[in-house]
């Protein structure tokens, strides 16, 4: 019997996570991505497949913000970050895609900033 690598494993719980979650117009979708140096994190709205706001630790406007702190204090910037910009779109609710990773560490730091700054889900 063949293991499953890692990669594989969230593979199967992102295809559960998004079995539950999908974005809707009233309620868009707040997808993150976690590589293994940057975090990404659009608002998306599944109906239409249309981006409304996106963040990214690669982004050349936070590029200056996000330089040389750690990377959970970079995923708190991003967060709000995302946010701010979906508040500026008129999204308030959201519904949280953590695509399979688990509500930790940097996932958790995105999700909780993006809290603070407004957003609701």
């Amino acid at each position: 019997m063949a293991t499953i690598s890692r990669e594989g494993r969230r593979r199967l719980r992102q295809k559960r996570v998004r079995g539950r979650v999908s974005g809707t117009t009233d309620r868009p979708r707040l997808n993150v991505f976690r590589s293994l140096s940057n975090i990404y994190a659009q608002v998306i709205d599944d109906a239409t497949g249309r981006t409304l706001a996106q963040a990214s630790t690669v982004d050349k406007d936070l590029q200056a913000q996000v330089g040389g702190k750690k990377k959970a204090e970079q995923a708190q910037i991003v967060g709000k970050t995302v946010a701010e910009r979906a508040l500026a779109k008129g999204v308030k609710l959201v519904v949280f895609d953590r695509a399979g990773y688990y509500y930790h560490g940097r996932i958790k730091a995105l999700a909780e900033a993006a809290r603070s700054a407004g957003l609701n889900f």
